[in-house]
């Protein structure tokens, strides 16, 4: 008798708990919520975060709004999300790069690993390598032979110091055989100023950014480190094609919160964001901008991927000495 008993004590409490677990998610959200874009408005996360807020509203019957904190790198908005209650209804926008290359580009009052929990990739796309107009190249073995001819003379931009945007020139040099030399800039916009200018040679750049301006003439594209094609570049190789696979490296951006949040929660957002990432004129906009959507790995998967790519990181900038500002 006191066997059953205690299995029958077991078995309501599993019950409640279930219940309770059910109950949490049921009521979540139960107050506006608020998306942090670590970036300016009118750039592409705060158009892609703008574009899931109003999905996000729609499915979970929340308004939700969306506060820039643009500067730093992306930490101001981490920072943002790390001063706000723990409960998921305030949610970060950011590109992998803050968890994966930030941390090891600049000295950080925070660290993004263990800050943030990944709940869902919305987007991703690979960066492009673009040259001055005034290159006398049209394609990469033009540009190798191009940097050949003359040694140590021959510059590549990068968006920021220890990104991938500096450490796949970094690559590129020692897949080819070449000796182009490093200039970091505090952002795309006046590295691409200085390349369609002619001041520096080349760019790993991202398409949101360059694109208009390979559209408008002012700079060349030669490859993509996309696995893929870009739909809006379709005449552009990858550099897997030309036979520089370890050249293949794409960025993403993601929904995250901090690892604390409920995981009920959790589930809940990330259940609302793949119903909106399903919407035909959601993915219409995000192709519009170059932006490639593939099916979201799990959040766990997505952590582990972080690690592994900030371990690459690690490596790459260590076997040249750099070191963080």
């Amino acid at each position: 008798m006191n066997f059953t008993r205690r299995i029958f004590s077991l078995t309501a409490l599993a019950c409640a708990a279930l219940a309770a677990t059910g109950a949490a998610l049921a009521q979540f959200p139960d107050k506006p919520m608020k998306i942090v874009v670590g970036a300016p408005a009118g750039g592409t996360a705060d158009i892609v975060a703008r574009t899931l807020s109003e999905g996000l509203a729609q499915q979970l019957g929340q308004s939700v709004i969306v506060d820039n904190k643009p500067g730093g790198a992306g930490v101001i908005g981490l920072q943002e999300l790390l001063k706000s209650p723990r409960d998921g209804h305030t949610l970060l926008i950011s590109v992998n790069g803050l968890i994966s290359e930030i941390p090891h580009a600049m000295k950080l009052p925070v660290d993004p690993m263990k800050e943030l929990r990944p709940v869902a990739e919305l987007a991703r796309t690979g960066l492009l390598f673009v040259g001055a107009p005034n290159v006398p190249a049209s394609n990469v073995k033009e540009v190798v032979a191009y940097i050949k001819a003359n040694p140590g003379k021959v510059n590549y931009a990068s968006y920021s110091a220890g990104t991938l945007s500096h450490t796949l020139g970094l690559e590129f040099n020692k897949l080819t055989g070449t000796d182009m030399v490093h200039v970091g800039y505090k952002g795309s916009p006046p590295a691409l100023t200085d390349l369609a200018g002619g001041h520096v040679s080349f760019m790993f750049d991202g398409p949101a950014t360059s694109i208009p301006m390979i559209k408008g003439g002012k700079i060349k594209v030669f490859a993509t480190t996309a696995p893929a094609r870009l739909s809006m570049l379709p005449d552009v190789p990858t550099f897997a094609e030309l036979g520089y696979k370890d050249l293949t490296e794409t960025a993403w951006m993601g929904l995250f919160v901090t690892p604390d949040v409920p995981a009920a929660a959790q589930a809940r957002l990330r259940e609302a964001v793949m119903k909106v990432l399903e919407q035909p004129a959601v993915r219409q906009r995000f192709a519009g901008m170059g932006l490639d959507m593939v099916p979201s790995a799990s959040a766990d998967e997505l952590a582990r991927s972080l690690r592994a790519a900030s371990d690459r990181q690690v490596a790459t900038l260590k076997a040249v000495g750099f070191k963080p500002e």
